[in-house]
């Protein structure tokens, strides 16, 4: 053969290889949308966001979200994201259950992990949450031993399992260091509303109570206004408030969401639930650093603190998980 006609054929056979394996090579990447009621930085939200975007940055997804939907459009927004490809749909199921389980069964191909008080259903609705009540309890030991008036103000937002279980793991670990501590308890009833959450926390600081629990935004911003101290939840704000935020229970959503896209791109897929990966000994959360505090919080309190965690990390204690409704013990 000619060595320009070989020539020409192996060209056109690398242009007919480049063009069938491009497409593959995009197909690989999983097709994933979120759905967030919330704006996307409110703090349990952006942890979901946070690891969707690393997955993004290793090239294994594409992905797009919604925030702010209301309860009333979850179930139709779920469904545009179905009927556009998506193979792995995220979001927070916990107050349009029946909706959002009723879109899994119309779409079994669609591979669905929510936010869920819920079981899993079969065979393609996961569930997760937050379990981060270990470091819940750790930062509430922290609470007990710096407050010096023996009161402590909590802002949640729903009085609901995800959030009663940090309230109990966090009063349980003040009162192993202070038994005489007392709580104020307050719910403002909204995921996202830091101006109410600043007026409950006020209310609260003004009867006494020098540490504040900030399961909401805005309670820190109340507490520096006051000159008090706060306890963060799920994000680390320290940054912004170095003076008031001593530590937080952080939590990491990584090994849930990468465990749920290895099983999306195997097509090993179950409708399982994947609360634990939230467990401090597979690092889905942790204690903050105490950073700008590092020198302000007592030594034999570090060491206690220290001294639990690893307790906690050895399996040699067990936080109980306590979904009541909390409630103020304050005079």
């Amino acid at each position: 053969m000619h060595a320009s006609r070989r020539h020409m054929l192996l060209a056109t056979a690398l242009v007919a290889a480049a063009l069938t394996t491009g497409p593959a090579r995009a197909q690989t990447k999983i097709k994933v949308a979120a759905i967030y009621t919330v704006p996307v930085e409110q703090q349990w939200v952006s942890r979901i966001d946070k690891a969707l975007k690393a997955a993004v940055a290793r090239g294994e997804i594409e992905y797009v979200f919604s925030e702010n939907v209301a309860n009333a459009d979850y179930e139709r927004v779920m469904r545009e994201y179905a009927e556009k490809g998506n193979s792995f749909i995220v979001g927070e199921s916990f107050a349009v259950e029946a909706a959002a389980r009723k879109v899994a069964k119309d779409y079994p191909k669609v591979s669905f992990l929510m936010g869920s008080s819920g079981k899993p259903q079969a065979p393609n609705f996961g569930v997760f949450d937050n379990y981060i009540q270990e470091p819940s309890y750790l930062t509430g030991m922290i609470a007990g031993g710096m407050t010096k008036t023996n009161k402590i103000g909590m802002v949640g937002g729903y009085p609901i399992p995800e959030v009663n279980r940090l309230m109990n793991a966090f009063m349980a670990g003040a009162r192993e260091v202070n038994p005489k501590v007392e709580f104020t308890v307050s719910f403002i009833n909204s995921w996202f509303d830091p101006p109410k959450a600043k007026e409950a926390a006020f209310a609260m600081i003004d009867k006494g109570a020098d540490v504040m629990y900030a399961e909401r935004f805005g309670v820190s911003d109340a507490a520096k206004e006051k000159g008090k101290l706060a306890i963060g939840n799920v994000i680390n704000t320290q940054d912004k408030y170095p003076d008031t935020v001593v530590a937080s229970a952080l939590w990491h959503m990584e090994p849930t969401i990468d465990a749920a896209l290895k099983a999306v791109k195997a097509g090993s897929f179950k409708a399982e639930d994947y609360g634990h990966l939230s467990h401090m000994l597979v690092r889905g959360s942790e204690l903050s650093p105490l950073g700008s505090f590092e020198k302000k919080v007592p030594a034999e309190l570090v060491a206690k603190v220290r001294a639990k965690e690893k307790a906690i990390l050895e399996g040699k204690f067990s936080v109980k998980v306590n979904d009541a409704q909390p409630k103020g013990t304050a005079k």
